[in-house]
């Protein structure tokens, strides 16, 4: 037993040598030393000041915007050149455009050629929506090369067109694939609805302000409350329309069941074209009532709610959803300033979008456009959809002016551009 005990205390104590021998091997032979820190540069002089943002003036922005809308100009010039095409796509293969009436529908053609969808299939409008076909054709007599027919914010309104014929062709074939997302789609953005997304009742920058200004929550309740009222007296009828986001809480607030069903219900019954409008509606402004609200006021199948409405002037238009749906934004504007290029594009983008569904909407009322009610709010809406290339309202002047003339068998568009 001794020799056991004997043997086992010699092999503990070799293996805690050789541990030992390992913890101590030396991994490196040159010699340590401390780290000499160098001496901080000096310059002569006072230190520089700091930067500063440079002051621009109102006529300072306007001559560089006129400046690049030359430029802009200019460059359009030189792609619709078709002497020194450099690819296909930078040249117009079309000389005129013309609507032409056809058994099925009205066709917009370019010399002879069908504007198409994209599914392949011509364009085809109703025969009593003479003025939207109309308009379709004014904006492709705008593109100057074939490039721009690619680019969805070119052609606005026969994009959206295209997603109505699109919408009424599979409502034909009993196909509800694309009305059940739209559906979908709608409801989703009503969870989260800009609309109903108020800020909290204290603002950390409330005091700093120094000024008189109304608390962004209290805004955004006065710009949704009209919208909501409405809603709830002509559209939903006896439902609650809740805020999603309570005065303490950043936690949103479920809309009820009822509610969500009865607007399943209605957004699910609309017309194709009525439809399409609002699905661009809500893309754009990221609330479901707001695109509703606006739908409403320029559908002609909507136009009993609008018999005893005071002057067109008041009408709820392009502006009144832009500013209902970006209230955050331009309050923090005023309070840190607009970010050049950035919130002026966002602005006329959102501009041109909303502008494409109201005329969608507009033109679907009359043959043509002369014997449309209200003509002067749809002279003043044409020129913020037709691109962004046009966007800029120089001097408060719209950029674009468009004569109509008609003949027994074609409609010819022709446009004037006027920079000065």
């Amino acid at each position: 037993m001794d020799m056991y005990i004997s043997r086992a205390v010699t092999a503990a104590s070799l293996l805690s040598v050789r541990r030992s021998t390992v913890a101590l091997r030396c991994l490196h032979t040159s010699s340590t030393r401390d780290a000499t820190p160098l001496p901080l540069p000096t310059f002569a002089g006072p230190p520089p000041s700091a930067p500063q943002s440079s002051v621009t003036f109102a006529q300072d922005r306007l001559a560089r915007k006129r400046q690049q809308a030359e430029l802009l100009e200019k460059g359009q010039q030189l792609k619709a050149n078709a002497a020194k095409p450099t690819t296909a796509l930078q040249k117009r293969f079309w000389r005129n455009v013309s609507v032409k009436d056809t058994e099925e529908g009205l066709q917009i053609q370019l010399d002879s050629r069908p504007v198409r969808t994209a599914t392949r299939q011509a364009l085809l409008i109703p025969h009593h929506k003479r003025a939207l076909a109309t308009s379709i054709a004014v904006e492709w007599d705008q593109l100057v090369s074939s490039q721009q027919a690619l680019k969805h914010h070119y052609i606005p309104l026969t994009s959206l067109t295209s997603r109505a014929t699109d919408i009424d062709d599979a409502d034909k074939r009993n196909n509800s694939a694309i009305r059940e997302h739209v559906v979908r789609m709608a409801l989703r953005y009503l969870s989260t609805d800009t609309l109903l997304c108020w800020a909290p009742m204290k603002d950390l920058y409330d005091a700093d302000r120094g000024d008189d200004r109304k608390a962004l929550r209290h805004r955004q309740r006065e710009a949704a409350e009209p919208i909501i009222a409405f809603l709830n007296t002509h559209i939903f009828p006896g439902v609650d329309i809740v805020p999603i986001l309570a005065e303490d809480s950043i936690m949103p607030t479920p809309q009820p069941e009822l509610t969500r069903e009865v607007i399943r219900g209605w957004v699910h019954g609309l017309p194709a074209f009525e439809l399409a409008a609002l699905e661009r509606g809500i893309l754009a402004t990221k609330s479901l009532l707001v695109a509703a609200r606006l739908v409403v006021e320029w559908s002609q199948e909507f136009r009993h709610l609008r018999k005893d409405r005071p002057a067109p002037a008041d009408r709820f238009g392009i502006q009144e959803a832009a500013e209902a749906s970006t209230l955050e934004t331009l309050y923090q504007i005023e309070q840190w300033g607009e970010v050049e290029d950035t919130h002026d594009v966002e602005r006329e983008d959102l501009r041109r979008q909303l502008g494409s569904v109201v005329l969608l909407m507009y033109l679907c009322h009359g043959s043509h456009p002369s014997q449309l009610p209200y003509r002067p709010q749809l002279k003043q809406i044409a020129p913020s959809i037709l691109s962004l290339r046009g966007h800029l309202a120089l001097g408060g002047k719209p950029i674009l002016d468009v004569n109509l003339s008609t003949s027994p068998t074609t409609t010819v568009c022709k446009h004037t551009l006027d920079l000065a």
